[in-house]
Parts: C-alpha cells; structure tokens; sequence
C-alpha cells in the first residue's frame, strides 16, 4: 500500500496562525503525520503548537515499530517538551496544544488525538470513523442533552476538557488496536477553525469529485471561506489517501 497526502494551513481571519502540522514519510509506505492546534487564550498557542510538532516528529524517528505504547510516548514527550517550554518563558507560563496524530505503514493505521483537532477515516468515500471531541459540547452529546450536530455552534464549543500543556497526566484517547486500511482509504487531521464550516456531508461530498489529496483539500476550502465569517479562527487540515 503506498499513501500520497497533501496539508492546507491558513490563518483565516486571524493575524496570528496559531495551528501547526507535520508529517515523516520513511517511505511511500509508512509515516507519521500530526496536527496541532495552539490555545490562543493561553498565550502562546502559535509556540505550544510548534512544539508539539516538532516532539511528535522527532519521537517518530527515534522508533521503528508501530504502536498504541509508541503513540502514547508521542503525547508524553510533547506534554514533557510544553512544560518546559513553559517553564523557560513566563510569557508562555499557561501555553496549551490539541493534537492528532496518525501512524500509518502498509495496511496498518493508528492515531491518537486529545482536545478537539479530529481524524475523520473514510471508506469507499463515506466517514467510518470520526474522533470524539474532548470537549464540554462533546460531554453535553455523550450525556444526551445535545445532539452531535450541536456541537460546531454551541456557545461552549471552545471549552477543552483535554490538552497538552495541562498538568497532570496525559489523557489522549488511543486507538488501542490498529485498524485495516484498504486501498480506497482515505485520511483528514484537521484542526476546528477547519470542520467548524466544512460538515461531514460536505467531506464527502468533495471527496466524490477529488483527484488527489490537495484537490480535496482545495474543493473543502471552497466551502469554509464560503460558510466562513470576518475573523474567522486558523485552519489547518491534512489529506491522506492509500492506493
């Protein structure tokens, strides 16, 4: 199985880009790609972003194995390389990071993610997987007193239960065991300021009549500045495709 990807990142109406992504392909048939969202509201978020790239990045490339564990060494060495970024810095005393990361080799995949940047998997151009925000709005849905289709307009949609940069341990849900991927397969990391105005219907629907992962990419980004309005959050999304 080989992948092709592409990656979008744009500050939208912000002036400041506070997303990050990053990807190591060893080969045409195995890599690690990652997306991050930076808090703005905690100072810093263009930084914590950063540096949960570069973390992630560099664990990769000192393993050579695929792995629920490994995926979890990810998120302890980012949360390790945030505290101390913060302790270096007062300015970036309270920096916080989302993150979502995929590991793909062959026809093996496996991801981990914590805030609200999600990994959506496709088959045969429909979603199969879609991560649960680590959210107030994704608890409200999980408690039944929301629908999920709430959560993009709730007034508390920014409101993380989850993040690197927190103290205490990290709480990143893993995708314990690896998932098949066929040879239709289709990935997308993105970060909220990016599904907020592109919905599942519309990830599909471009899907349909995309040549390749920029094109798919470029056809959403129609739809976000679109949808999207004045001062609208960053974006940043990625495109996987096996074949």
């Amino acid at each position: 199985m080989k992948f092709s990807h592409a990656t979008i990142s744009h500050s939208g109406g912000r002036e400041v880009n506070e997303d990050a992504s990053g990807n190591l392909m060893v080969s045409s048939q195995r890599g690690c790609w990652v997306v991050a969202d930076g808090l703005g509201g905690h100072g810093g978020g263009d930084i914590a972003s950063k540096i949960v790239v570069k973390a992630v990045i560099e664990a990769y490339l000192g393993s050579d194995t695929h792995s629920s564990g490994q995926l979890l060494n990810m998120f302890e060495l980012a949360q390790q390389a945030l505290l101390h970024g913060q302790e270096d810095d007062d300015r970036f005393g309270s920096m916080r990071s989302t993150a979502v990361v995929l590991l793909l080799d062959d026809t093996k995949a496996w991801w981990a993610h914590i805030g609200d940047s999600r990994l959506y998997h496709f088959c045969n151009g429909k979603i199969a997987i879609q991560t649960k925000d680590h959210s107030v709005p994704q608890t409200m849905v999980d408690a039944g007193d929301i629908g999920s289709d709430q959560i993009r307009h709730h007034e508390d949609r920014n409101r993380l239960t989850r993040s690197l940069g927190s103290n205490g341990r990290v709480r990143a849900t893993v995708l314990e065991h690896p998932l098949s991927v066929g040879i239709d397969g289709v990935f997308l990391l993105c970060t909220d300021g990016f599904w907020e105005f592109v919905n599942e219907s519309e990830m599909e629907f471009t899907l349909a009549n995309a040549d390749s992962p920029m094109d798919w990419l470029e056809k959403m980004e129609l739809v976000l500045l679109d949808a999207a309005p004045t001062g609208h959050d960053n974006y940043t999304a990625t495109a996987i495709f096996s074949g």
